[in-house]
């Protein structure tokens, strides 16, 4: 054990002789692998660099995720990862506030969803045909043979907000406006039924 000890202090010398005798000769690169071998030599690790904030918080939500919720149910994972079989085709808006995973309590593998701005649902066209939705459709309702469909609303929604306050024919964004009037006869509806409303209640 001293021996070991004593060849690693050696080690540690000759590589500290080195960094400093070649100093200005040794890239970046190179300078950085030697002082993590003398780090790992001495038992120590150099500081790990500072981490983008949001960055660490997709990595604190991946570690939260595998400790407390993959780690404890390995064989509802090992099940899952043989294919899916959902109950619910779930289409909501992609508003950062309303994930249906948490808002319902769904479980990996619950629920085949879809997401749109304004939770927009087209009717079929068979020119323009939106096959980002119509694929969402038919794959759940085709292959995993999804039992029951949920369209799920909400309040404040900026996207309904955009359609209700946007001109029949004016477009000025470069794809947010010409999606959300897919919702045009709807608004028309309620532009005639609920006219006597103020907007935030139309809007609703």
């Amino acid at each position: 054990m001293e021996m070991a000890k004593h060849s690693a202090e050696v080690v540690v010398a000759g590589l500290k002789k080195i960094l400093i005798s070649e100093k200005d000769g040794l890239d970046q690169e190179v300078q950085g692998k030697v002082e993590k071998l003398i780090a790992e030599l001495q038992g120590t690790r150099p500081p790990p660099p500072p981490c983008d904030p949001d960055a660490q918080r997709i990595e604190d939500g991946f570690d939260f995720f595998k400790k407390n919720i993959y780690d404890q149910h390995p064989d509802y994972f090992r099940e899952l990862a043989e294919g899916q079989h959902p109950r619910f085709l779930v289409f909501s808006c992609s508003d950062s506030r309303v994930s249906p995973s948490v808002v319902l309590n769904f479980k990996p593998g619950e629920a085949f969803s879809g997401r749109n701005i304004a939770n927009m649902v087209p009717q079929f066209d068979q020119q323009l045909r939106h096959t980002e939705i119509g694929s969402v459709i038919e794959y759940a309702v085709k292959a995993l043979e999804v039992k029951n469909i949920l369209v799920m609303g909400h309040s404040r929604c900026g996207g309904i907000e955009r359609l209700m306050k946007l001109p029949d024919e004016s477009v000025t964004y470069d794809f947010i406006d010409q999606w959300v009037q897919i919702g045009l006869p709807a608004k028309l509806k309620v532009l005639a039924v609920a006219n006597d409303l103020t907007f935030e209640e139309q809007c609703r």
